[in-house]
């Protein structure tokens, strides 16, 4: 998952970066800084005006709990404290794999869907994207899909059901 959220700090990253061992900050790189935390397993770009990006978790109440634990490690360094409210998260990206159990003939379906990409010089997979909801599955030939976009669990399930019922037509039919 990826949530974004605004801890309701003013940081100085330079300073973070010197006192924190966790925090990582090149200015010529990126404006951001990075924060890894082992537990739970996650990293986070941090921005100085309080605003962050959260990527690792696998759940919503893990990414609460990475929120709420960044904020009490940051709270002491903090250049100002902006407002002292619950952070409102949101999250903007869920990243999921499944299998449509069925063999696929990716260069049927490039051919026959709109949609679709296929370039297999460049990359395995072909791209299906979808409208509503908004998000896009790569497909390999096995089955296997990676869906990414979606910003809850709901919008995955609709986008692998309507990827199952688009791409049954072109299922080989040898598959078991």
């Amino acid at each position: 998952m990826v949530a974004s959220t605004s801890l309701g700090l003013e940081l100085d990253l330079f300073s973070l970066a010197q006192k924190l061992r966790e925090i990582e900050y090149e200015p010529e790189q990126f404006p951001g800084a990075i924060l890894k935390f082992k537990d739970p397993k996650a990293s986070l770009l941090l921005f100085k005006n309080g605003k962050v990006v959260c990527v690792g978790c696998k759940k919503r109440n893990q990414i609460e709990k990475t929120i709420e634990k960044t904020i009490k490690l940051l709270t002491p360094y903090a250049k100002r404290i902006i407002k002292k409210k619950k952070p409102v998260i949101e999250i903007t990206n869920i990243v999921a794999s499944a299998s449509l159990d069925m063999q696929l003939d990716l260069y049927r379906i490039a051919y026959k869907l709109k949609d679709v990409e296929y370039e297999p010089e460049q990359f395995p997979g072909a791209i299906l994207k979808f409208k509503d909801p908004k998000a896009s599955l790569l497909l390999f030939k096995n089955g296997k899909v990676i869906c990414a976009g979606a910003k809850n669990e709901n919008e995955i399930r609709i986008v692998l059901g309507k990827a199952q019922k688009l791409l049954k037509p072109y299922a080989e039919k040898a598959y078991k």
